[in-house]
């Protein structure tokens, strides 16, 4: 890493829920809102934005650990911030608090760790694992 986190280093990712985002199963009366799937990979996806300005070129982010607590539903064409908040930053793991809000209220709040890999090594991994199937 170029340098680490700090605590209280944060990302913040906007979007409107669109039709891409919206669970599968909305007929019969269930109206169509954001699935919890969509909404924790945008939730990764702000973390780990928020972290490219520490990493070498040859690193990269992956997610480790993720626990989230989908609060309430948002309606497809709703405004979305997912926000990111590093909270602790200790070896090649970073630990960020992350919470999501629509135009109303908080959706979804929770922690999401990040391990931070060289592509080359990780590359290499996946590569065995590809052979040895």
């Amino acid at each position: 890493m170029k340098s680490r986190p700090r605590v209280g280093t944060t990302g913040e990712l906007k979007f409107t829920v669109a039709q891409e985002h919206v669970i599968d199963f909305a007929t019969d009366g269930m109206p169509a809102v954001l699935s919890t799937p969509r909404l924790i990979g945008l939730l990764e996806r702000t973390a780990r934005e928020a972290l490219y300005p520490y990493l070498d070129a040859n690193e990269r982010t992956v997610g480790a650990e993720i626990e989230i607590r989908h609060l309430a539903p948002t309606p497809l064409g709703a405004n979305v911030t997912c926000l990111a908040r590093v909270i602790a930053s200790e070896g090649t793991s970073v630990t960020f608090h992350v919470e999501a809000r629509d135009e109303h209220e908080v959706i979804a709040r929770g922690l999401h760790k990040r391990g931070v890999i060289r592509v080359e090594s990780f590359a290499k991994r996946v590569a065995r694992k590809t052979k040895a199937s």
